[in-house]
């Protein structure tokens, strides 16, 4: 812990998106990704998805909170590099096959990234509006 700050940084707690077509997206992140409405905000344009211990919220773009953003991300302007998943089991097969059985590619193939628990292997695809998204299994154990 930083002596100097009043407080210990534990997790991140949530990610918003901001997305084109928000049921499309909830679909996406449920279906393909695993996650599980939380809480559904119409009057705000927002989904809150559990995803593990966090959460990832999802903002139409032409909803009350999305319109601040601006124009909605594209592959050329995107809304963030990528978000990151840790995932368990990690099968490359299976992964592969479960996407393209819910209509969407990866990016091949599986490789090693460092990541919060060290080097594992991972595995990338995009979300409805572009939105890389890596899926990340458990790192090498040492020893």
């Amino acid at each position: 812990m930083n002596p100097s700050l009043p407080f210990k940084l534990l997790r991140i707690d949530h990610v918003v998106l901001r997305v084109r077509d928000l049921p499309a997206s909830v679909r996406f992140y449920c279906e393909v990704i695993g996650c599980t409405v939380a809480r559904e905000r119409p009057s705000l344009g927002m989904v809150h998805l559990h995803a593990g211990a966090s959460m990832i919220d999802l903002v139409s773009v032409d909803g009350p909170l999305g319109v601040r953003g601006g124009p909605a991300a594209e592959l050329e302007r995107r809304n963030m590099d990528h978000l990151c998943l840790r995932i368990e089991p990690f099968d490359e097969g299976d992964l592969v096959a479960h996407v393209k059985q819910h209509g969407h590619v990866t990016e091949g193939p599986a490789g090693r990234n460092y990541g919060a628990e060290g080097d594992g292997i991972s595995l990338y695809l995009l979300d409805p509006d572009g939105n890389r998204v890596e899926l990340k299994g458990a790192a090498r154990r040492c020893g």
